[in-house]
This record gives structure tokens, sequence and C-alpha cells, in this order.
């Protein structure tokens, strides 16, 4: 068997060993519950309060206003249905992740007003698009910093000082940039922003949301003072313990140019892909010019040919990539964000996402390089219907 290489970042990541190892002892020493008061609940909540005060020189904020959940998807509801009420207006946009989605869906059920903004064609999101929906009875604008499917980043400090000037709470779903680009909550001035620890080689089902001071979010779990009362439910240690380190260690790879490393090796596997006739790069400009991106990411269209074969053939090979968000995987229907954009079904199908590990090596693309152009190859010779139906 050949040895895989993990090209799905976006979905998940591997824990590092420093974070491995920085969990260990609180699940088998430290067990302690950390709302105890004896020794060794007083441990955990030690390791609790270190975990925030590195979250917080993450977001840049103070330590009151981190909060630890669950993970992105909690994030993003809490955002949403912990400030919404009847009545309410809520701004939001067409490639946002389903933890938004589905949450504005059952919102407009609940009597809030919803309008979803469409990207420009390069899948940017303009804030001149954002202001020309505001109204009145706007309560909340909620937009990701970068697309889980694409990377693109958004202008998201622009739309910032927007609802700035207009007194609307701002809510950032960050679970895809944190950790591949800076994050200040501050100079993007929003309100509420949301994390994941998993999507920057943490564990799973934890997560961080940043609540400034004075937002009045109605916490979605209630039964006990835990988060000042803004998240009930006893501390997952082991998992804020892991956040805290894998937090640590992405600030680190942003100050020490790692992640200018991943966006170099990153722009050699997209120009050899593209290299291949047929093929090209979603998240442009008109003129072919790739637009701002995380630096792990690129969504490249293969036409004559299945995405979904595609990735079946390349998973045989040793590789793994993703033909749009985890969270929709084997959906018949093609990537909602690849249709906001303006790219016809047939191409939205054919469309494959890059996503690399911040541990990626010259190695592993080049040699990403040798499997796809004979997988390509081979698909396209077998499925000669595919050819001139891109209408």
């Amino acid at each position: 068997m050949p040895v895989r290489i993990y090209m799905d970042a976006n979905a998940t990541t591997p824990l590092l060993p420093e974070v491995v190892e920085a969990m260990y002892p609180y699940w088998v020493e430290n067990f302690g519950n950390a709302s105890s008061i004896h020794q060794d609940g007083q441990k955990a909540r030690q390791a609790v309060d270190a975990a925030r005060h590195t979250l917080a020189s993450f977001f840049n904020c103070s330590e009151a206003e981190v909060v630890f959940n669950s993970g992105g998807t909690e994030g993003d509801n809490t955002a949403l249905f912990g400030l919404l009420r009847p009545g309410d207006h809520l701004i939001t946009t067409s490639i946002e992740h389903s933890a938004v989605l589905q949450a504005a869906q059952r919102l407009a059920l609940r009597g809030i007003e919803v309008s979803y903004v469409d990207p420009e064609p390069s899948g940017i999101i303009t804030p001149e698009s954002i202001g020309k929906a505001i109204r009145p009875e706007t309560r909340l604008i909620s937009m990701m910093l970068a697309n889980n499917e694409t990377g693109v980043l958004q202008p998201v400090q622009a739309v910032g000082r927007l609802a700035t000037d207009h007194g609307i709470f701002f809510h950032i779903d960050a679970v895809q940039g944190a950790g591949k680009v800076q994050i200040d909550v501050k100079q993007i001035g929003c309100h509420l922003l949301s994390i994941s620890a998993h999507k920057m080689h943490g564990p799973k089902g934890v997560g961080a949301l940043y609540v400034r001071r004075g937002t009045p979010i109605e916490p979605l779990l209630v039964g006990g003072s835990h988060e000042r009362r803004r998240r009930a439910g006893t501390e997952n240690v082991p998992g804020i313990v892991g956040l805290g380190k894998a937090a640590e260690l992405a600030m680190k790879s942003l100050a020490d140019g790692t992640m200018d490393q991943v966006a170099a090796l990153r722009d050699r596997l997209e120009k050899g892909i593209l290299a291949l006739p047929d093929t090209g790069l979603n998240g442009q400009l008109p003129d072919g010019t790739p637009v701002l991106r995380a630096a792990n990411t690129t969504n490249i269209w293969f036409d004559n040919l299945e995405g979904e074969a595609l990735v079946i053939a390349l998973d045989l090979k040793g590789l793994a990539v993703s033909g749009g968000s985890a969270c929709h995987s084997g959906a018949t229907e093609p990537s909602h964000v690849l249709m906001a954009m303006g790219i016809n079904k047939t191409r939205a199908r054919a469309s494959i996402r890059f996503s690399l590990l911040k541990t990626v090596t010259l190695e592993e693309v080049d040699r990403v390089l040798q499997i796809i152009p004979e997988a390509v190859a081979k698909l396209r010779s077998i499925s000669p219907a595919m050819a001139g139906t891109l209408g």
C-alpha cells in the first residue's frame, strides 16, 4: 500500500504531538471537575484558566470574553439563537456553513426575517452588498472569515465598520480561518467569533466563542453557572487544554512563517494541477488572478469528469481530498458555495478541494502532482459522455 497523503485538512486535522502531550494528564492524573473546590478540582480549574488566557491572546480580547464550548456549530448556533428574536432581521450570506444556514432557516420559522447575500463570481462577499441589505430592524450580520470550500477570505474588517456605523451586532464564523490567518477581534470589530479546535490540529468536540463584553447573548444550554452562566455543562478539561495548546502552536506558526511556507506549497500544487488541460480555479478575478484565500486551500475544477469519481480514484492511490464540505459528503446536489458563485452544476460537480495540513512537505506535493495527471487522464478516457456537457 502506498504511504497515504492527507489533503483534506478543512474537514479535520490530526492532533500534533505537543497537543496530545498537553492533554494526557487531564484524562489520567488531573481528572478533577473544574468546578470542584478541592485540590483535584482546582488543578483542573488552573488548566482551564491557562487555556482561557491563551485564547484571549489568540483573539486579542480579555479572558472574560472567551467562552469554551463543543465547537464551531455550537458557537454559530449560540450567536444566532442567542441574539435574535421575532421581528429582528438577520443578514447572512449564501456561502455560509450549514451551521449558520440551517440555524437561519429555523429562525425564519420563528418570525425572524433573513436576507442572504450572494458573492461575486470570485467568491467574495462585498461590503456594498451587505450594506444594501441593511434595514432599520437589522440586529445581526453573520458571515465567515474564510470559506470552507474555496478558502476565499472575506472583507470582515470593512463589514465590521459597516456594522459599527449602523449599531448592528456582528458575528464571524472563523472556523476555517483560525490558525491560517491572524485573528484580531478588535480590528475586525465583531461582537462574536466562533472557532473549532479540530480544524487547527486540536481535538474534536471542543471550541471557543468570543463574546464581546456587554453583548446580550442568551445561552443555548442551561443548568449550571459554568462559563459565567453563558454555557452550562461540566468543562471538557482535556479538550480545553488541547485547544489552548493548538492555539498557542497556531500563533507560533503564523509568526514564524510556517503558514507562508504552506501557502507556497499550495501555490506549487495549484500551478502544477492547472497545467493540465481543461482545469481551472474556483476563487479568482475575471482576469484570472487568484483572490486572497486561506493559505492551505485551493478548489479546482476538472472538466469532463465527475468530482466524486476523482476523489475515489485518488483515495485508492493514497491521496485524501474532498469534493467540498465534509458536512455534505455524499450529497447528490452540487456545492451550494460554487453554485452561489455562478458556477454551473456540471462544473461544480467536477470540482475538488485540496486543503493542506500545516505539516505538509514538498515531497508530498510533488508526489500528488505525479498521481493526479494519471488519475484524471484515466477517468476522462472512460467518461467520453462527459465531454461537451457544460451547458
